[in-house]
């Protein structure tokens, strides 16, 4: 599998909670968590697996964004658990949540924008 390959089967992971946004760090900034799928496995397990594998965090992905280009999916996931399990990759300081109004810009895919957008809290 070529980088340009493996970028396309990228699944971020959308976990919404409360008016916020699960974001991870990556690479000196913040973005959603995400994963590549193993052999024959859909988007949302590969959503949910991610999230937990980095966070522990434990989630239900639900939705599926299709991109507009046909590059990256995301995967609007529903967090099951309120509380991170100790087997994360990432430490506490390496997650965080933020507000829909500071993930919008942050340089996210389109599918993931307008939804967030259609979800933001007024």
């Amino acid at each position: 599998m070529t980088l340009e390959q493996a970028a396309e089967d990228v699944v971020d992971a959308v976990v919404v909670d409360d008016g916020r946004l699960l974001l991870v760090e990556a690479q000196g900034g913040w973005s959603l968590p995400s994963g590549v799928p193993e052999e024959a496995e859909t988007a949302q397990a590969t959503a949910a697996r991610a999230v937990y594998e980095l966070t522990g965090y434990l989630v239900d992905g639900t939705s599926l964004l299709e991109s507009e280009s046909g590059g990256a999916s995301a995967v609007v996931c529903q967090l099951l658990s309120d509380d991170p399990s100790g087997e994360a990759q990432l430490t506490a300081g390496q997650v965080r949540w933020a507000p829909f109004g500071e993930g919008v810009p942050a340089g996210l895919p389109a599918s993931v924008r307008t939804y967030l957008e259609g979800h933001t809290p007024v």
